[in-house]
């Protein structure tokens, strides 16, 4: 497993310098930013030895440049919410992994997942959380749960720093967005409620994200949806042939009563 920390739009220079220091404490040495804040001689300070890997991070204008060439991508955020509440919020952020569950679920993966940490005052919105395909949260005291930005990522690096590489190939991105895209035309298709598309397609990506699909499975269940789908455009075609052929039998028939009326 490569892990792959993505710190969208940091606020304080002090804190991207104390992420990359964790970083190289734990043996992650792949750092990427989204809009970040200038890092000058602070952040550089704050990183101590680990400046190699402040210097040799990469900076995006956007999260989908940051993403590119990742298998997974995994969220973090300190609010929890309780089950009462619904709808898109429930979806973007429950059910949350601990960074343990998280590890666990790693194990013996191969592919590169992308851990996004979001800005200090706000953490990651609503969009950004809907390109997560599981989101892990660290289990703090309800009094103050939102932990500092270096030190909630220094957590997560310790558990992760005992992931074990193996040979259980992840599934790409390209096929899990396609998976996601299929899914959502299948629903269409089928009549599902169209306000409710977006929904169950986001709580799909986050059942397939903590399967932690390989490419045969997520090519097997493309198959399965794209199966689907031919059987329900056959059955509309049939549906519109028997109907075309009840008009035809109705039109012949008053053809012959007119025929014999006359």
């Amino acid at each position: 497993m490569r892990l792959r920390v993505v710190l969208v739009e940091p606020i304080y220079e002090g804190n991207v310098g104390s992420v990359a220091r964790s970083m190289k404490n734990f043996g992650f040495r792949d750092l990427v930013l989204v809009n970040p804040c200038k890092i000058e001689d602070f952040g550089l300070a704050m990183a101590a030895h680990a400046r190699d890997v402040l210097q040799m991070s990469r900076c995006f204008s956007t999260l989908q440049e940051a993403l590119q060439g990742a298998n997974l991508v995994v969220g973090t955020t300190g609010k929890r919410l309780d089950n009462a509440q619904h709808h898109l919020r429930l979806h973007l952020r429950a059910p949350c992994l601990t960074p343990a569950e998280l590890s666990q679920k790693l194990q013996g993966k191969e592919g590169t997942v992308a851990l996004l940490l979001g800005r200090e005052d706000c953490g990651l919105n609503s969009e950004e959380l809907a390109a997560c395909d599981m989101v892990v949260s660290i289990p703090t005291s309800a009094e103050y749960p939102v932990m500092n930005l270096s030190h909630a990522a220094t957590i997560l690096f310790y558990e992760l720093s005992w992931v074990t590489n193996g040979d259980v190939e992840l599934a790409s991105r390209d096929s899990l967005l396609l998976l996601q895209d299929k899914a959502r035309s299948l629903l269409l298709e089928a009549g599902y409620p169209e306000h409710k598309v977006e929904f169950t397609v986001l709580m799909l990506r986050r059942i397939f994200g903590r399967a932690v699909l390989t490419e045969r499975e997520a090519r097997t269940i493309l198959g399965m949806i794209k199966n689907i789908r031919w059987k329900i455009g056959c059955a509309t075609r049939e549906d519109a042939m028997s109907q075309k052929e009840r008009e035809g039998q109705r039109e012949k028939k008053s053809e012959i009563l007119a025929g014999r009326n006359s």
